[in-house]
């Protein structure tokens, strides 16, 4: 008897779904939103792919492919400056794009990446091109991240519709952020890719 491709592909959609649960403890149907069963036998590999890695630090991955990582007090403004692209452009390759990065200096932003970010463990997929880790700068959903947010990143309509969600919260005004560096920060190339969102 012939196994049809579709049989297959839902053979193998099911082991994956069993495996996910069996690892998770999760009904796999919460990982997965009606689709094609080409979609979602693709997504699944993805998510198995992302949950079945080793998290490693940033840090660690970065020197090993040969930037060197010295504290912000070892370097001048443009020495600093300079370590601070090869790290971001370095983080990209890993798959790992920042956002939300304009309130903060070259100095300050490498001094978070460095004792912070960079130290966090993640997941790596060097072999699955639409692997992406988004990192929000203001991620941590702390009263300031929110406030600076509001400050310099929200547009005037997520400004009103706070406004009407929180109405006892004050505003902080709009000015615009004081650095100009988030136009310029390496973007996933795949805009349908898969990932995580971090902090």
């Amino acid at each position: 008897m012939t196994i049809t491709r579709a049989e297959k592909r839902k053979r193998h959609i099911q082991e994956m779904k069993d495996k996910l649960e069996r690892h998770t403890g999760q009904p796999a149907s919460l990982f997965v939103s009606p689709c094609s069963p080409e979609v979602e036998e693709k997504f699944l590999e993805h998510v198995l792919a992302f949950e079945g890695v080793d998290a490693v630090p940033l840090f660690d991955a970065l020197t090993s492919s040969g930037i060197d990582l010295p504290a912000s007090e070892a370097m001048d403004d443009a020495a600093l400056r300079s370590k601070l692209w090869d790290v971001i452009r370095g983080m990209a390759l890993l798959g790992h794009y920042l956002h939300n990065t304009d309130h903060l200096s070259d100095r300050e932003l490498y001094s978070h990446l460095w004792t912070e970010i960079l130290r966090e463990p993640t997941s790596l997929l060097p072999g699955n091109p639409y692997f992406a880790c988004h990192i929000d700068i203001l991620g941590g959903c702390s009263n300031e991240d929110l406030q600076l947010y509001l400050k310099y990143y929200a547009d005037e309509d997520y400004r009103k519709q706070w406004v009407e969600d929180w109405p006892g919260d004050v505003i902080p005004a709009h000015e615009s952020p004081p650095y100009d560096r988030d136009r310029l920060l390496p973007e996933s190339p795949y805009p349908g890719e898969i990932g995580a969102d971090s902090q």
